[in-house]
């Protein structure tokens, strides 16, 4: 294996790990449906190709966990994987940012001054900011299900969260945390119609 090929498969790979696994709490979800999408016509998915999560063209074990995690839901959930024929395509995005946080508070310290007239010490106020800075990296984790016969997206979950490091078994196991709350907020069963409003 060539150095950049070398390079960007370890870059892909520590991308993933941190991105995916290392949430240090719960992320933040947001989803959205197509409305006009019949949900009830979905019985089947398979993994689409090639995965956003693996754009250089092979697999990592970060991209295996999430597949696994993302099968366990939809199985869960009625769907059957087919990989021939399915009603929807899934595919898995990640990916990371660096963040910075600054925050100032008001501070109020003392200068002491003596009065020669008065022959005492008196507080003097004077007024500051203490500026705290605070970087840190943030992971984003998407789930698209996209209707194959039309092409089109018809749902989206996303996790948004800061990483750590974590072993590659904490990994995994915030990977299918992460996977199972994207998927807590998807309301539908294989076959059925849309659920109640």
């Amino acid at each position: 294996m060539n150095a950049p090929r070398r390079y960007a498969a370890w870059l892909l790979g520590l991308f993933a790990v941190a991105l995916l696994a290392g949430c240090a709490s719960s992320p933040r979800i947001t989803t959205e449906a197509d409305p006009r999408a019949d949900f009830s016509a979905y019985r089947s998915f398979a993994f689409y190709s090639p995965l956003a999560i693996e754009k250089h063209g092979y697999a990592t074990a970060t991209s295996e966990a999430a597949k696994a995690a993302v099968r366990r839901q939809m199985e869960a959930r009625g769907y059957v994987y087919d990989a021939e024929n399915p009603d929807l395509w899934v595919n898995i995005n990640a990916y990371m940012e660096r963040r910075t946080d600054v925050s100032s508070v008001p501070t109020v310290d003392y200068g002491y001054y003596y009065s020669y007239r008065s022959q005492a010490y008196f507080a003097v106020p004077y007024w500051g900011e203490r500026t705290h800075v605070y970087r840190y990296t943030e992971g984003t984790m998407n789930v698209d299900l996209v209707d194959v016969d039309e092409n089109r997206l018809v749902w989206e979950g996303v996790a948004v969260g800061r990483v750590s490091n974590l072993s590659p078994e904490e990994r995994a196991g915030r990977i299918d945390a992460t996977i199972a709350e994207i998927f807590a907020h998807y309301p539908h069963r294989a076959g059925s119609a849309a659920p109640p409003m």
